[in-house]
């Protein structure tokens, strides 16, 4: 029998989700009334979730493909959601705005979402129009089905809207967070050589439900990393092909671990990255040490270089300054990614945009910044972790909480 290390479901009663839906549906009109957007038709998950609160669910991809749940919101306020979930629909969202669902993916389906939209929110259809998202069908009908509609792009007013996180997102960030770390303390216990791939994750999924999470969304990843690049598959950039799918591998003594998985609380995500060695006595390489101190001594900077105001080309020269003037992560890699509602998301920093692209993101309190460079020299192998910040009005908060066992006697 294995008992387990952590702790029961979290409380949350410190969020509140019908304050979350508001403060986000507000800030969704304001973007939408600075953007002079009249009406937005959305099918992103993500975007649909922020907009009405409702929770689509997590499996059934091939119904969701063809059945998605969809929402619509006009610049005045009306918000519409149509779904084959309806018990998904947020508590406070009136019952009155949640309709059967389109199917976007079929002429018949379009037409009749046109024949909806006009029926619901008509006025607003003769205006500007942002959708996030065309299927071949909609692209093709939609322009013919409402002429008077100028169709727009909606992502920088919605990103906008959506990239710095009120205090309600950030609890949810951190819970659906804490329940990853604490979950993972179960998998390390359980990493021996002989273990599979496999039964790491049967042991994951099993905790993080057990601890609250309602949805996983990263196929758990237990990668052995090839210690030379001619060993293994390689990225168009001839880097270190990463991540790579879990399968019924059987681990070894001496395999290292990059491990990577993103779990969901209310639609918002997590994100766990560590570096592990599988052995009975695990003591880390010396060349292996050496990468984990660039990687620590990056992510610190990075840290010190978060706060308001600043920029992402400033946290791009920290980073730099901190691997001694060198690029020592993964080219096809970025320092940081943003997460929120999706598990990669802006603000997108030290990126292959380049420095102009760094220096227009403007660092704000409420920005979630995860620090992800991945560190690796070809014939030694190298490390990798995440760690996740908030920014906040004069310091970050840090929200990740596991340990860089078993690198911590390596200061």
């Amino acid at each position: 029998m294995t008992i387990s290390l952590t702790q029961s479901p979290f409380d949350t009663n410190r969020i509140d989700f019908e304050r979350m839906r508001r403060d986000r549906h507000a800030k969704l009109l304001k973007a939408m009334q600075a953007a002079d957007i009249d009406a937005l038709i959305l099918s992103g998950r993500a975007n649909v979730m922020y907009a009405t609160g409702a929770q689509p669910l997590l499996t059934d991809s091939a119904r969701d493909f063809y059945q998605p749940t969809m929402a619509a919101v006009t610049r005045d306020g009306a918000t519409h959601l149509f779904t084959p979930y309806p018990e998904g629909a947020a508590p406070g969202f009136s019952r009155d705005n949640v309709h059967a669902p389109f199917m976007p993916e079929f002429e018949d389906g379009v037409r009749q979402m046109a024949d909806r939209l006009k029926a619901l929110i008509g006025p607003a259809l003769k205006g500007k129009v942002g959708v996030d998202d065309f299927s071949a069908a909609m692209m093709t009908l939609l322009p013919e089905l409402l002429p008077r509609a100028t169709f727009v792009d909606p992502g920088p007013a919605i990103g906008g809207a959506r990239l710095c996180k009120t205090r309600d997102e950030i609890e949810c960030l951190k819970t659906a967070q804490a329940i990853n770390d604490n979950a993972m303390y179960d998998v390390y216990q359980r990493l021996r050589p002989g273990v599979r791939q496999t039964e790491l994750t049967g042991i994951f999924l099993k905790r993080i439900l057990e601890l609250g999470a309602t949805g996983n969304h990263v196929d758990p990843i237990w990668m052995v990393p090839p210690a030379r690049l001619s060993d293994g598959p390689r990225m168009l950039l001839q880097d270190l092909a990463f991540p790579l799918p879990t399968t019924g591998r059987i681990l070894d003594e001496g395999d290292t671990i990059l491990v990577d998985t993103g779990i969901e609380y209310m639609g918002y995500a997590s994100d766990f990255g560590r570096t592990w060695l599988c052995s009975l006595d695990p003591r880390p390489p010396k060349r292996q040490v050496e990468a984990y101190k660039v990687w620590r001594e990056v992510s610190l900077a990075v840290q010190a270089a978060a706060r308001p105001g600043k920029t992402g080309g400033d946290v791009t020269r920290a980073a730099l300054k901190a691997s001694g003037g060198r690029k020592a992560w993964l080219k096809q890699f970025y320092i940081v990614h943003g997460i929120g509602l999706d598990s990669a998301e802006a603000p997108m920093i030290g990126t292959s945009l380049g420095d102009q692209f760094d220096e227009s993101i403007v660092l704000q309190p409420g920005m979630i910044m995860v620090i992800e460079p991945v560190i690796w020299e070809d014939g030694y192998g190298g490390y990798r972790s995440e760690d996740i910040i908030a920014v906040g009005e004069k310091q970050p908060e840090m929200i990740s909480t596991f340990p860089y066992t078993p690198w911590e006697p390596y200061p």
